[in-house]
């Protein structure tokens, strides 16, 4: 694949990363990947350029965006938290944690659900910008995200 991806219009990018997995239909999901690594998300236009590269229909595409959760259909927040909502964090207030920590948001941060972050004996935590945080309350989670909350 090209070593600097941003020099290219994103149609080219996707083409780019279609090829560098050969254009299989069943590297699908390692292209959509690819694809919301370096774009953030996978825009709807991406569709139908990766249905045409590989031979699949822009309905087959869309389908495996939408079922699983981790794929962006727009653009992220600039600070997204992974807040647990497994059992063991629900049983220790991760519910009303998430439901005090949305009420403040700006636009700059998102909370999303996720389900169990091994973390368990820590209850409630988070993942922020790639660290586990557990014990968690409103307090230290605004503390974490860093005052954009």
């Amino acid at each position: 694949m090209a070593a600097n991806l941003d020099i290219y219009p994103l149609e080219s990018k996707i083409k780019l990363v279609c090829a560098d997995h050969n254009n299989a239909a069943d590297m699908l999901l390692e292209i959509l990947h690819a694809v919301q690594a370096f774009n953030r998300y996978i825009p709807e236009s991406a569709y139908q350029i990766i249905a045409d590269c590989l031979n699949l229909s822009r309905a087959e595409v869309y389908g495996v965006v939408t079922f699983y959760h981790d794929f962006r259909q727009k653009p992220p927040a600039k600070k997204i938290i992974k807040l647990c909502q497994s059992e063991a964090c629900q049983s220790m207030g991760s519910v009303q944690l998430k439901a005090d920590i949305e009420k403040g948001l700006n636009s700059d941060v998102a909370i999303e659900t996720i389900y169990c972050l091994g973390n368990c004996a820590l209850a409630p935590s988070a993942l922020v910008d790639g660290q586990i945080y557990g014990r968690l309350d409103a307090d230290q989670l605004n503390t974490l995200i860093g005052g954009a909350a």
